[in-house]
């Protein structure tokens, strides 16, 4: 059930690609990083002696993992936690897909409030983006922009809710 799982599934998420669980992924014992960076990936210190490419993923292209057979170890072992429901039949696939296109179009207005307010660097993690965003001055005398940032606030709220549910379990 786990690889019908994947085959129904993660073509039509890719959330742990695209920046929207994480914001960066290390890279494990046995990746080679000089060979994944070959591959396209870009390696970047994350801190003394750990490694980490950035998201969203270089290789991904918004469906599908370009290197997936080659992918680093972290890539590999990730299930999310609708993945793993499924696998063992505590949910069906038609309901996973439905709790990610939720997730997909909550991740989706999160992006263009973020657009709206200035943010448009769509290469850089989801979460450093919000906080970018966040940390730029707010002009009170502009209420558009006050309600603006308050409305990305509870979008990023309901985002973040959900994938903690039914995600990052």
């Amino acid at each position: 059930m786990a690889v019908n799982g994947i085959e129904q599934l993660c073509p039509n998420c890719g959330l742990c690609c695209d920046s929207t669980l994480f914001a960066d992924v290390e890279l494990r014992a046995g990746d080679d990083a000089k060979r994944l960076a070959k591959l396209g990936l870009t390696i970047e210190k994350k801190t003394r002696t750990k490694l980490a490419f950035a998201q969203p993923c270089a290789c991904f292209d918004g469906k599908l993992c370009a290197i997936y057979a080659d992918r680093p170890q972290r890539c590999r072992k990730f299930e999310c936690g609708l993945l793993k429901k499924v696998g063992a039949n505590e949910m069906t696939a038609d309901a996973a897909l439905k709790k990610i296109a939720e997730a997909r179009k909550r991740a989706e207005k999160v992006r263009k409030l973020l657009r709206q307010s200035g943010q448009h660097e769509e290469k850089m993690a989801l979460t450093h983006r919000y906080a970018e965003a966040m940390s730029a001055t707010i002009n009170l005398s502009d209420t558009a922009d006050a309600e603006r940032r308050g409305e990305l606030m509870l979008a990023v709220n309901d985002l973040m809710t959900l994938l903690e549910r039914d995600f990052l379990r």
